[in-house]
């Protein structure tokens, strides 16, 4: 009889940890409390009819980099990525625009005095981006393939976002783009180790770009579906699971979930130090989200920006970082740092014709129920002026919202906990194994694991095959 898991969560993390596993020959069947499967990977008509929002993730440098999807073939099972002309422009109050271009040349060459310096600090990775991502998107006490490597890139990395920007480069626009990049570690840009999410996706943008699934990032969850549907997996939606009790017996069973909800759900059956530690773990910023629906597309006074799939609006280091140190600290802020994504200017399938969505989100302190819907948009109107008359529709959705929408998201937390030197090494407690709980049979394989936050499978990936070690193939 094959071994059974039951997988709770069908995130992309809880769906690659069920094809691995029947992959490997298990029965498998994965619980979802929605009523659609996906996680942060959804989209839906948030605003009006025939406008296709991403609910939370759009863009996805570490989708087309991660091991996990690579090995599933999911393009044959219809996923198609789609890369804007520029993956990444930041505007500035001049009306100019600092660029991250696919090519390390290109980008080079735009950013004139600092280029060779953006050259040095991102061509050997770029290089070896395929070895360098399987090791840095690998558990933390995983001997690497390439350790000289992951040295040299620690020496910058492993510094706060701000210090190295300032040591790094000359101009205020390098900066920005720098500090811009590493704002996505949901970090005060003052505090390390944010500069390593700078350097990841930077490096990553070049060696792979940053693209968008056409249709949405709900064709990923549906791509995953249907290998878990070819490998003989299957999903449950509508079915929340409250007490491991609710579950069929089960050789392993996989929480896609952070530590919060798994010791509402399993903490009678975990030993009370690590119960202690699931208790301790620490969640991060919220972010506020706005979706628009626009009558044309955004118009953003330098010309690059409207030639990117993402754009960061924030102006100079200095603001980011003060954005963020103010959003850490629970304080909100009249410029604060936008992260957007223009996805209907190279997927036609996301808004009626002729006219475009918009997505994007603020960092904001965790569990606000305030608004920045008047901050955000006055942020786009400064480098686009205009920006309000197009707005047609909006969704938004606060800090305390998105845990409502998704428990997982504690607090606003999209990256399922803070990522800082200690919750990169002991995520969610240390452990030489950290998917497996010390407890028969019971793992978790959320972003609460490494690598962490972003759609990538590799928490699932891993976990499973933490299972598979235990217990071998069927």
């Amino acid at each position: 009889m094959p071994r059974k898991a039951a997988v709770i969560g069908s995130g992309p993390n809880g769906l690659a940890a069920a094809i691995e596993l029947a992959r490997a020959g298990w029965e498998v069947t994965v619980y979802e409390s929605r009523d659609t499967p996906g996680g942060g990977a959804r989209t839906a008509e948030l605003t009006l009819p025939g406008f296709r929002h991403d609910i939370c993730s759009a863009i996805h440098p570490l989708a087309v980099s991660s091991p996990a999807f690579a090995s599933y073939g999911l393009k044959e099972a219809g996923l198609e990525w789609l890369d804007p002309e520029l993956p990444l422009a930041h505007p500035f109050d001049d009306g100019t625009a600092a660029v991250l271009a696919r090519p390390l040349a290109a980008t080079a060459d735009a950013l004139g005095p600092d280029g060779s310096a953006w050259r040095e600090l991102m061509a050997p990775f770029v290089r070896e981006w395929d070895q360098m991502a399987a090791d840095l998107l690998g558990p933390p006490l995983r001997l690497p393939a390439n350790p000289s490597l992951l040295v040299r890139l620690a020496l910058p990395a492993l510094q706060p976002a701000l210090s190295l920007a300032n040591r790094k480069f000359h101009s205020p626009q390098t900066r920005a783009l720098f500090g811009g990049i590493a704002a996505h570690s949901m970090l005060p840009l003052d505090q390390r180790p944010s500069a390593v999410f700078g350097l990841v996706l930077a490096i990553a943008g070049h060696a792979r770009g940053w693209p968008l699934p056409r249709g949405g990032s709900q064709a990923i969850t549906e791509a995953l579906i249907v290998r878990l549907h070819h490998a003989g997996g299957e999903i449950v939606t509508g079915r929340e699971i409250r007490s491991l009790d609710e579950l069929p017996e089960s050789t392993a069973v996989l929480f896609d979930l952070t530590p919060r909800q798994i010791v509402r759900i399993a903490g009678a059956s975990l030993p009370s130090g690590y119960l202690r530690r699931l208790q301790k773990y620490r969640y991060g910023m919220g972010v506020f989200k706005i979706d628009w629906a626009l009558s044309e597309p955004v118009p953003w006074r330098a010309e690059a920006c409207r030639r990117a799939g993402t754009v960061h609006v924030g102006g100079s280091l200095e603001e980011i970082a003060e954005a963020e140190r103010a959003a850490w600290r629970g304080y909100l802020t009249p410029r604060p740092f936008l992260i957007l994504a223009q996805q209907s200017l190279f997927d036609p399938s996301r808004a009626p014709a002729g006219r475009h969505t918009l997505w994007g989100y603020c960092h904001m302190r965790h569990h606000s129920e305030a608004s920045m819907v008047s901050a955000m948009e006055h942020q786009i109107e400064r480098f686009a002026p205009g920006f309000r008359s197009t707005i047609l529709a909006r969704h938004t959705m606060n800090a305390a919202q998105m845990e409502e929408y998704n428990p997982n998201y504690v607090g606003g937390d999209i990256n399922g906990g803070v990522q800082d030197l200690r919750q990169l090494l002991a995520r969610p407690a240390f452990s030489l194994d950290p998917y497996a709980m010390p407890a028969e049979g019971l793992y978790i394989c959320s972003a609460a694991t490494p690598p962490g936050g972003g759609v990538h499978g590799l928490g699932g990936h891993y976990a499973a095959q933490s299972v598979l070690r235990k217990y071998g193939r069927e």
